[in-house]
């Protein structure tokens, strides 16, 4: 018994430290994050280069009309909006063009693609293939449906191709829980997984040896940088597209970068049970596109050492030794919390903060499962994770 409680004992402490020295990491990467933002928000906004918004759908969910709303709205010069969906019928589709019938004065047009190749696993791949063909301009911002933006988005993307040598950029995201405070709660925790543990990662590998990756949430990216990764029947071949995008940009020496503005990504209502399914299939994913990092990540969670120090502090006999670690890997937590939500101007930050103690404790228990298998169910379809994060071809579900 007493081996097993030094080993308990030993494990809790060096995931302990571990999560606090990563923890400190976060505090400098965000301060440094957010003087970066306080100087590019000051900056003129004088590179306004005509843009084509690549939009992909599939389907449609509660909050999206307002989501494409904000695309229509922007404060910019010359742009144009094009969405693609597989089908006409596509209700996501639809929704676009009845939204566009309200802004006649914005270029935009609305096209299919059909259903993917055999070799595009990834629907959205294939869509943004489509899109390339439509676009107009050499400059594109490329969004997801769930992204919802304030007016001078693309005026704030766009000036971060102002230097040539910049390939691609992408920004980290404010998840917000559809409903608001009616919303249920895994829907909230993994609001707050999306903003702080997402963009904690980012900032501090930003900071260590700048960015070699992309979000693909919304990326300001040039045309000719998918064709010097390969093209798009390349990327199509992985789940994480985004990650194999920005890494391969970066290995040829092009210029990758995090922006300093900030979107929102709607997170839907879903129950539990759905969106833990979600969120290990990222994980999964993540660990396949780069299997050394994601394996260290499994010491920057704080929760799961701290309960393992409640533990081994009752079974030791010093109960209110394990209550203290408890509540100090929480304080952890609350401080990594609280420091990301703030510099990412969230209004309501300490409601976050709050629960994100619980949200870390998740984390740790996806991180788990995401070394379970390699299947993974998403739209009707079981898909293989393989090596590199390459995805073999669906079978039926």
């Amino acid at each position: 018994m007493n081996l097993l409680l030094k080993f308990l004992f030993y494990v809790a402490l060096t995931g302990s430290v571990t999560s606090s020295i990563y923890c400190g990491m976060v505090l400098a990467a965000a301060a440094r994050f957010g003087l970066r933002k306080r100087r590019e928000d000051r900056a003129p906004a004088d590179y306004l280069p005509p843009v084509s918004v690549l939009k992909p759908l599939h389907g449609t969910e509660p909050g999206m009309e307002r989501n494409i709303e904000t695309f229509f709205e922007q404060d910019y010069p010359e742009f144009e909006l094009l969405f693609c969906a597989r089908h006409e019928t596509d209700e996501g589709l639809r929704l676009a063009r009845r939204v566009g019938e309200r802004y006649p004065h914005v270029d935009a047009k609305y096209v299919t693609c059909g259903e993917p190749m055999p070799k595009f696993h990834n629907a959205k791949v294939y869509s943004l293939a489509r899109l390339d063909e439509e676009a107009k301009h050499p400059t594109y911002i490329t969004a997801d449906a769930d992204v919802r933006v304030e007016r001078d988005y693309l005026q704030r993307m766009v000036q971060n191709l102002k230097d040539p040598k910049m390939s691609l950029a992408s920004c980290v995201y404010l998840g917000t829980a559809y409903g608001g405070d009616r919303a249920s709660f895994p829907s909230k925790l993994d609001a707050v997984g999306k903003s702080v543990e997402m963009t904690s990662g980012v900032l501090v590998a930003d900071m260590i040896e700048g960015t070699k990756f992309a979000l693909g949430a919304t990326m300001a990216v040039r045309k000719q940088s998918f064709q010097e990764v390969g093209g798009f029947g390349l990327l199509g071949q992985y789940y994480a597209d985004d990650f194999e995008l920005g890494n391969r940009l970066a290995k040829q020496g092009k210029g990758v970068r995090m922006s300093s503005h900030i979107i929102r990504l709607m997170v839907q209502d879903t129950p539990f049970w759905l969106s833990f399914r979600n969120q290990l299939r990222w994980m999964q994913s993540t660990r396949r596109s780069r299997p050394w990092g994601h394996l260290g990540s499994g010491l920057t969670f704080a929760m799961p050492f701290g309960i393992m120090g409640l533990i081994w502090g009752v079974a030791a006999g010093h109960p209110l030794g394990g209550l203290l670690w408890l509540v100090a890997m929480a304080t952890n937590r609350w401080l990594q919390a609280g420091a990301i939500l703030r510099v990412m101007g969230d209004p309501e930050w300490y409601r976050g903060m709050a629960i994100y103690p619980l949200r870390d404790l998740l984390g740790s228990i996806l991180w788990l499962g995401s070394y379970g298998g390699d299947k993974f169910y998403y739209r009707g379809k079981i898909y293989t994770l393989k090596d590199g994060g390459r995805v073999e071809p669906p079978a039926e579900a």
